[in-house]
């Protein structure tokens, strides 16, 4: 298929209902081709956002162009966009060529040239031959695909998609989640996808927008996003983490009586969370200067198939009632090289893998 990509701006884009602020003040740019994830729990506003794109929802006020173009007044039909919905939305009463050919129906082409766009579009998802099929013969995998070909059928020059895994089991999720990226890469679309997902967010996505309460509260990449989260919500909503309270004063962190490097400057006092991944954390022989130690004891041990997850409950006196967890791949020590539950431990982070984010209750 061509190039077909442009670029989205929003920007102010806010969305009420009665006192329910769905979107408050809400500006990103979309780059051209780009893949962009929204990102948040559930009611964070991020699929209202996909819908003020697809032209299904009318903001109060706010600004969205494609391209050079405002779009905010144009009806969904219109807005040249290729949509997928969570539950597909494809008809009992048509075969998968029908489905998959409906926009152009729609749009008036004719039959020769419907078939052969459809053909294409069902070889790109990897359906050849199975145009005569019913939906309801279909897999769960197979119709997600359907959906996909329709909102592609015609070329669009912007791919939205709303959860479109959800339904799909783990394994089938995980294989259309690299099907999807590679889809994306092929096709070079502009792409605005919804998840809930952090863990799907992280392995499809060029760059994340995180969402909660209506707000944009971080635009990134994955890796951005994961390692140097901007505020409390985002480190505990991505991916596994750990956190401990920690105090900042002249730009030094602690705890209780230990001092704590960390991976960024703090320029301003007040009360902070260390973020801890578990992966991060190491075992640690000896104490170095490039590292911050923690003692502990070993109060679970699980195994988990490519990695074991220890529960280190950190000694009362230093750290209160505080734990963390660590997570170490399965295959870089022997069973009975691990210490065992009720072993004490000392703990390492990298000062590099050490960072700070500003406690919910804010500084001092």
């Amino acid at each position: 298929m061509a190039d077909s990509s442009l670029n989205i701006s929003i920007n102010d884009v806010t969305k009420t209902y009665g006192d329910f602020h769905a979107l408050k003040d809400v500006s990103l740019e979309v780059t051209s081709g780009e893949f962009l994830t929204l990102l948040g729990p559930s009611g964070s506003g991020k699929t209202t956002l996909l819908m003020v794109l697809a032209g299904f929802t009318s903001p109060d006020y706010g600004s969205v162009k494609f391209g050079d173009e405002e779009v905010i007044l144009k009806p969904p039909h219109l807005r040249g966009i290729g949509m997928v919905f969570q539950n597909y939305a494809l008809f009992p009463h048509m075969n998968v060529a029908e489905n998959v050919g409906y926009p152009q129906k729609l749009r008036g082409v004719s039959k020769e040239d419907t078939r052969e766009s459809v053909d294409n579009a069902l070889a790109t998802v990897k359906l050849d031959g199975l145009g005569h099929r019913r939906v309801d013969e279909l897999s769960g995998g197979q119709r997600q695909r359907v959906a996909l070909a329709r909102a592609i059928v015609f070329q669009p020059k912007i791919l939205l998609m709303d959860e479109p895994l959800s339904a799909l089991d783990k394994k089938l999720r995980e294989e259309m989640q690299i099907e999807l990226r590679q889809l994306h890469d092929s096709l070079n679309m502009t792409t605005v996808y919804v998840t809930h997902d952090q863990k799907e967010a992280l392995t499809m996505s060029d760059r994340i927008a995180v969402i909660n309460d209506g707000q944009l509260m971080q635009l990134g990449t994955p890796n951005e996003i994961y390692r140097r989260p901007n505020n409390a919500f985002i480190a505990d909503f991505i991916g596994e983490s750990s956190s401990l309270p920690a105090t900042v004063k002249n730009g030094i962190a602690s705890i209780g009586s230990a001092k704590l490097k960390g991976a960024q400057k703090l320029e301003k006092d007040g009360n902070f969370l260390l973020v801890i991944r578990p992966e991060k954390l190491f075992i640690a022989t000896k104490k170095s200067r490039d590292a911050n130690h923690f003692e502990g004891v070993v109060e679970d041990s699980i195994f988990q198939g490519e990695s074991q997850l220890m529960v280190i409950k950190l000694d009362p006196q230093n750290y209160g009632e505080q734990s963390l967890r660590l997570r170490l791949p399965n295959g870089s020590a022997q069973d009975d090289e691990l210490p065992g539950i009720g072993e004490k431990v000392t703990l390492g982070l990298k000062v590099a893998d050490s960072y700070f984010v500003e406690a919910a209750n804010g500084g001092a």
